[in-house]
C-alpha cells in the first residue's frame, strides 16, 4: 500500500531532529530541472513561480547556489504547510517512523517522488508549472510514468490524499488490478458536501498519523478515522472515495 501525499509550497532546514535516510531515487532527472531553471532569467522565474518579488528573489538566490547532495534536510521536515504540521513526523516514535517510511510517498514537481527520509533541499516548483525542461509539454509530460512506477507497491494499493494537481500525476496511468481510492475530508453546507482547503489540509496529516499509529495496512481500517470532527460516512462512499464528514457542533440551546 502506498499513501499519496503532495508538498507544501513554503519549506524549512532541519539538519538536526532527523538523519537523512537517503537520497531521491529520481534525482539525476532532478539535476535536469534543476539546470532548466538555472537558465532562466529572475524574470523568467517569477513568471514560472507566480509570486511576488520577496519570494522570488529569496527562491532565485536558493536557486543559484542550489545542492542537490549535501547539506540536506528530510523530506518530511522540510515543507511547512497545514498536512505536515497536523501529522507532526518530529514526534514518530521509531516503529511509526517506519510505518511512513514504507509506505508514504510525496509527489514533487522538482523531486518526482519522494521517501519521507529522502534528504532534500528547499525550491520552490509546482507540479502545474509551464516547465518545458528537455523539450516536454509541462511537468507532466515530463516526468510522464516515472511516478507510477516508482510510486506502485507490490498490492498495487494507492490511498490518494494528495490534491488533483499532484494526484493527476499518478491516476492517469492506473491500471484495472490496482486499488486506487481517495479520501475526501467535506463537510455539510446548505444541503451539499463541501471539502475545504483548510480542515482537508489538517485531515490528510491525520489521517497519515492515524494510520501510522495505528499500523493500518488494509484500506477498510481507515474507516475508522475520527479526528477534528470527522466520521466516515459509508452511504457517501464507494470502492474508489472514502467519505469523511466534519461534524459541526451545534449550537446548545438554553
Amino acid at each position: 500500500m502506498r499513501i499519496l501525499l503532495s508538498p507544501a509550497k513554503k519549506m524549512k532546514i532541519d539538519r538536526d531532529t532527523l538523519e537523512v535516510g537517503g537520497l531521491p531515487a529520481l534525482l539525476e532527472r532532478t539535476q535536469e530541472i534543476l539546470e532548466w531553471l538555472q537558465g532562466k532569467s529572475d524574470e523568467e522565474l517569477q513568471r514560472l513561480w507566480k509570486c511576488n518579488d520577496k519570494i522570488a528573489r529569496e527562491n532565485v538566490e536558493r536557486l543559484r547556489g542550489m545542492q542537490l547532495y549535501k547539506e540536506l534536510t528530510p523530506a518530511i521536515l522540510s515543507y511547512v504547510g497545514l498536512a505536515f504540521q497536523y501529522m507532526a513526523p518530529a514526534v514518530f516514535e521509531d516503529g511509526q517512523l517506519s510505518y511512513i517510511e514504507e509506505h508514504l510517498r510525496i509527489l514533487s514537481g522538482f523531486y518526482g517522488v519522494l521517501r519521507p527520509m529522502d534528504g532534500v533541499t528547499p525550491y520552490r516548483l509546482e507540479m502545474q508549472a509551464k516547465a518545458s525542461v528537455g523539450g516536454s509539454r509541462d511537468l507532466y509530460d515530463f516526468w510522464g510514468r516515472s511516478l507510477y512506477e516508482q510510486v506502485r507497491s507490490e498490492d498495487g494499493v494507492f490511498i490518494n490524499l494528495a490534491s488533483g494537481e499532484y494526484s493527476s500525476c499518478i491516476e492517469r496511468w492506473i491500471e484495472p488490478e490496482d486499488t486506487y481510492i481517495t479520501c475526501v475530508f467535506a463537510e455539510e453546507v446548505n444541503g451539499k458536501m463541501v471539502q475545504k482547503g483548510t480542515y482537508a489540509k489538517m485531515a490528510r496529516g491525520e489521517m497519515v498519523r492515524f494510520m501510522a499509529e495505528h499500523r493500518i495496512e488494509a484500506p477498510e481500517d481507515m474507516k475508522r478515522f475520527d479526528r477534528l470532527g470527522f466520521v466516515f460516512r459509508e452511504d457517501l462512499s464507494d470502492h474508489k472515495e472514502y467519505v469523511f464528514e466534519r461534524r459541526l457542533e451545534k449550537e446548545k440551546s438554553f
